[in-house]
């Protein structure tokens, strides 16, 4: 029989995961689960609850936001051992779930979570820190964060483009030194984000360009400070049409990136605060976190170096056994 550690945040989202709570945990129990229940109480308590359990479990399901997610991976990675990681999403936005095809029907989640298959993701590493799918500050980058829960609960998404909406008129401009695998680049940005997820605050496409999520590199973007409200049009066009527009942004992949400012910066992790730097290392951990996504999804996931060369299926399901 195996034994579930199941973490949730009675406090996410609108309150959905508890009108489900009996049912989910019926689902993990008919899968041949023995589970343990623990109800988060406070800021970062998951990732406590995690990186210092002694039991053996087989998996830990969680359910909250992508902040939740955080801790939770956060906590494992700091562990010797690791183990499996399912997801149930009850945040505003949830986009890593999103991003690797995670159900929003919770009871779905909670079956990919006991009955799914294992996908070995990448994560990222900042300074001393981990992170599961962004690493940005600048623009719009502290929404999520100072957004009030209740706003979030009311308003789900529109929250978060009524909180940018304020920010507009009052961009800050950072002059950073960015280097990134033997190369450098040297302006004045009003954001930058470091990405492993097809979505971002909810929106899909918008930073994270042809991700591939288990391939070493994350997807960067770079937003150069506009010198006039002509430039500022210019740069929301380009980016809410999903262009990548040389005139105004830097695009490009990476395994490692580092940051140097003369001035600290606010960085965001997961949507969360990170903290204030003027000196940032970020890289890569590949297929370092090994999370459960539904079955039927699992092989659209895997990235394929040499899919042009398999000759048939027996060849693609042969290199996906050796993976």
């Amino acid at each position: 029989m195996k034994k579930i550690l199941f973490i949730y945040n009675p406090n996410a989202g609108k309150g959905l995961l508890k009108p489900k709570l009996s049912d989910i945990i019926d689902i993990f129990v008919k899968s041949g689960c023995e589970v343990v229940i623990y109800p988060t109480q406070s800021y970062h308590d998951a990732y406590r609850k995690v990186r210092a359990f002694d039991d053996q479990y087989d998996i830990v399901v969680c359910s909250g936001g992508d902040g939740t997610l955080d801790e939770v991976v956060t906590g494992m990675m700091k562990r010797e051992n690791h183990v499996p990681v399912g997801y149930i999403p009850t945040g505003t936005t949830n986009d890593f779930a999103n991003s690797l095809h995670i159900p929003k029907d919770l009871l779905s989640a909670a079956d990919a979570a006991v009955n799914g298959t294992e996908f070995h993701c990448d994560i990222g590493t900042f300074n001393n820190d981990i992170f599961v799918y962004v690493a940005a500050f600048g623009l719009f980058t502290d929404v999520s964060y100072q957004t009030k829960q209740e706003m979030k609960n009311m308003l789900g998404h529109l929250a978060y483009v009524l909180e940018g909406a304020k920010r507009l008129f009052d961009i800050p401009s950072y002059h950073v030194k960015v280097s990134f695998d033997g190369e450098e680049v040297e302006d004045d940005f009003i954001f930058a984000s470091v990405t492993n997820s097809r979505s971002m605050g909810g929106f899909r496409n918008m930073f994270g360009h042809e991700v591939e999520f288990d391939d070493g590199e994350f997807e960067v973007t770079l937003v150069k400070t506009p010198k006039n409200p002509l430039e500022l049009q210019g740069i929301l066009t380009a980016l809410m049409r999903k262009q990548k527009d040389s005139s105004y942004m830097y695009n490009f992949k990476a395994k490692k990136i580092r940051f140097e400012s003369l001035e600290e910066i606010p960085w965001t992790l997961d949507g969360e605060f990170g903290g204030e730097f003027d000196k940032v290392t970020i890289e890569n951990m590949r297929q370092a976190l090994s999370i459960m996504v539904p079955e039927e999804k699992a092989q659209e996931l895997i990235h394929y170096p040499y899919k042009k060369d398999f000759k048939n299926l027996e060849e693609k399901d042969l290199y996906i056994s050796e993976k």
